[in-house]
């Protein structure tokens, strides 16, 4: 039987009332996205929660994901009304932000100067779940290290405002997944970019399917990587990935749980290409 992943600690259900209590003070949501799983890392209870709030959704970490998926993602939800901007916050092309947030504030602004208001900053929250990004964003923005970074799920915990210049201060929340995946492909999609603690994971289970999926949609990927050739099944291939790497336990057993953490840490960090791990869905 497949893993089911799921993962809420408690502390995500108090940030969540906290977000929904902040929600008042911001002019506008930035809502952070992994641009290799737009649709698997938006949390479904944003919608519910900001309602009719203006809103700017980023594809983050565009750098990592298949360009043309990108953009196929950035139309869909462009259709949808959803302002979006394409992001890689770790090599300074934030310049993208502030045009989309000014234009989702366009009222705002506007009111603000009818009242003498000129010099009143646009105030944002920016929300996101686990490891898509947030701090770093934030950290780049801000061209100084304003919040605690890490790699780890929850690194980030409660609320923090932060001046970024005169015409823009963030709310920073700490990431959040919602109760329930509806389908699991959404709770492996999550697991692939490390959103959700390993500790608690199938990583060889998970690193299998990964490579079925690459096989299907980048074919070639994994053998370039490790110097394989990509037959048989994903089953097949983990152990014989771990041979070739001289990954193995005592007595020459390959170490497939091993090799499956490394190949895991070769896909978050880019060594297995620039792939999406999702398509637009036809809806």
């Amino acid at each position: 039987m497949e893993t089911q992943y799921q993962w809420y600690p408690g502390h995500m259900a108090k940030a969540k009332k906290e977000m929904e209590e902040s929600l008042k003070l911001v002019d506008v949501v930035i809502e952070l996205v992994d641009a290799r799983i737009p649709f698997s890392s938006k949390n479904p209870d944003v919608d519910k929660m900001i309602k009719s709030k203006p809103r700017v959704l980023l594809l983050n970490k565009s750098d990592l994901a298949d360009d043309r998926v990108t953009a196929e993602f950035k139309k869909y939800y462009e259709d949808k009304g959803i302002t979006v901007a394409v992001t890689d916050c770790k090599k300074g092309r934030l310049d993208r932000v502030m045009e989309p947030v000014r234009e989702v504030c366009r009222e705002k602004i506007e009111r603000d100067k009818k009242r003498g208001m000129i010099n009143r900053p646009i105030r944002a929250m920016v929300l996101g779940i686990p490891n898509v990004g947030k701090s770093t964003f934030i950290n780049s923005y801000a061209k100084k290290a304003c919040t605690k970074t890490g790699d780890r799920p929850g690194v980030t915990k409660g609320r923090q405002w932060i001046r970024l210049s005169k015409e823009l201060e963030l709310l920073d929340t700490p990431g959040i997944l919602w109760p329930k995946f509806e389908d699991n492909a959404i709770g492996r999609n999550i697991a692939y970019i490390g959103s959700i603690n390993d500790e608690i994971l199938n990583l060889e289970e998970l690193a299998v399917n990964l490579i079925d999926f690459l096989h299907e949609y980048y074919p070639g990927n994994v053998g370039e990587r490790y110097g394989i050739e990509e037959n048989g099944t994903g089953a097949e291939i983990l152990p014989a990935i771990a041979i070739k790497k001289a990954c193995l336990k005592k007595g020459g057993e390959p170490d497939t749980e091993k090799m499956a953490r490394l190949i895991l840490e070769d896909l978050r960090s880019g060594r297995l290409g620039k792939v999406s791990l999702e398509r637009v869905p036809f809806v």
